[in-house]
Formats: C-alpha cells, sequence, structure tokens
C-alpha cells in the first residue's frame, strides 16, 4: 500500500483509482438494467396473467417503491494510512478528496474552482442524452495544528503526534489534529456530506494516521439507489487501497 504523500507518482495513482472508478461504472450500470428489465418483466407477467388495468397498478407500485424518497444513508469509516496528517487533510480537501473517487473517477470533466479544493464534477448518463452536475465544497480545520505536530517528527515518517492526538477511545490522549468537512450538491440539490477527522494513531494502534469519516445524509433516495451503493461497496476497499488506505472498520447502513 503506497502512501498518498510519498508515492512517486501520483498520477499514477489517480490512474489506478479512474480504472476501479470505472470498473465500478460499468458493474453499476449492468445492474441499474438488469433491475430495470426485472420490473419490465413483472409487468408483463401481470399483464398475462390479468389484465391492462391490473398490470398497470403493479407498474405504478413498482414506480413508487423505487422512485419514492424514503431511504437515508449514514455511517462511519476509519481508515489507515502511512501518509502524514498534513498530506492527508491536503488530499481530502483536494479538489478530489479521496472519499468521492467514484464521483470524479468517473467524471466526463472535473471542473477545479480557482484558488481552493472546491470543484465540480460534470458526468453524461444514456449515451449523452442526460448530464448532471455534482459541485464539491470543501473546508478543512486545524491544518495549523496538523502542521506544528508533523514538523515535530524529525525523519519526516509523520508519526510525530501519534502519542498526543487521537478520537477520545481507549489509550488516546487528546482530540483529531484537524478536521475536513466536505459538502456536495447534485443539480443544485443537496446530495451528500463528510466529516473527516485526521490524527495520528493512538497508543496500541499501528503507526500512521488514523482518518475518521462521517458520512452525513442530506437527502432521501429511493430503493433504485440500494443496488448502486451496494455495487459501490464492492469496490470501496480497492478505490481506497489505490489511494494509499487501508480500511480498518466500516459501518454505513440505510435508514427511513
Amino acid at each position: 500500500m503506497h502512501s498518498p504523500s510519498t508515492s512517486p507518482d501520483a498520477d499514477a495513482r489517480r490512474s489506478d483509482v479512474r480504472s476501479i472508478a470505472k470498473r465500478y461504472r460499468r458493474v453499476e450500470r449492468a445492474v441499474v438494467w438488469l433491475v430495470a428489465l426485472a420490473a419490465a418483466v413483472t409487468f408483463l407477467v401481470a399483464f398475462a396473467l390479468a389484465d391492462l388495468v391490473p398490470a398497470l397498478a403493479v407498474a405504478a407500485a413498482l414506480v413508487v417503491a423505487f422512485r419514492a424518497p424514503i431511504l437515508r444513508r449514514s455511517g462511519t469509516t476509519r481508515l489507515r494510512t502511512d501518509a502524514a496528517p498534513e498530506a492527508v487533510v491536503e488530499a481530502f480537501a483536494s479538489a478530489t478528496p479521496p472519499v468521492l473517487a467514484f464521483q470524479w473517477g468517473t467524471a466526463d470533466e472535473i471542473r477545479p474552482a480557482s484558488g481552493g479544493g472546491d470543484a465540480t464534477y460534470e458526468h453524461s448518463a444514456l449515451l449523452g442524452l442526460r448530464t448532471y452536475s455534482l459541485a464539491v465544497e470543501t473546508e478543512a480545520e486545524g491544518t495549523r495544528e496538523v502542521d506544528a505536530v508533523a514538523g515535530a517528527d524529525d525523519d519526516g515518517d509523520g508519526d510525530g503526534g501519534a502519542d498526543v492526538v487521537s478520537d477520545g477511545g481507549e489509550g488516546d490522549t487528546g482530540g483529531p489534529l484537524a478536521r475536513v468537512h466536505i459538502e456536495g450538491t447534485l443539480d443544485g440539490e443537496p446530495w451528500a456530506a463528510y466529516s473527516v477527522a485526521v490524527r495520528g494513531a493512538g497508543d496500541g494502534e499501528p503507526g500512521g494516521t488514523v482518518v475518521d469519516v462521517e458520512l452525513l445524509p442530506r437527502r432521501r433516495f429511493g430503493l433504485r439507489s440500494v443496488p448502486q451503493a451496494l455495487v459501490a461497496d464492492a469496490y470501496y476497499v480497492d478505490a481506497f487501497a489505490a489511494q494509499g488506505y487501508a480500511v480498518v472498520d466500516r459501518d454505513v447502513s440505510f435508514g427511513v
């Protein structure tokens, strides 16, 4: 696992991420079409066994079930990396934060904002018949503390703050070095947000930097989005590994 801060070729690493993201996108699109096909078959079976009116009732029920905004997704993920804390903060506060690898990795165009980590990801779907934009805003807090602690590590391995920062767990002696807030807006509507806490490893933990990511729901979605989320979960570990992060723990679930 190479480190986000020490990889000899950051462009090659982004290429690896895009390759994984594109594999995800191909599988995700196949699953979407399979779900649509299953719905069509259900309609045809209802029409064959009953009549047009009951079949239309079944079709209406399927549309409501798949599109009605009844679900939210939230949870936490813990990552670990050999990179120094300041490099991790820089990565998560950039125009391509690691947690949005599937979004920027499949974008047709990434339009960074001048002078900051904000960006807009342009996507197209249905052979270009549908387009959508995901605007991303990032804000880092506490970066001075990150620089100060990392700078105290003379050998430059990023472990200088491991004994003085943590998230309050067993053997911990302090709080996170820095936080990064990531807010996403899809075509002008709230999409999702992430709160990222960056700290050095605490007592009883392997060395390096620990990253706690909290998914903050900003919208509800229908059942049709569940298969897409499950496909993303299947590629989640690989996408982070390509960026130099190991997934230590993950607890993300659906709710109403």
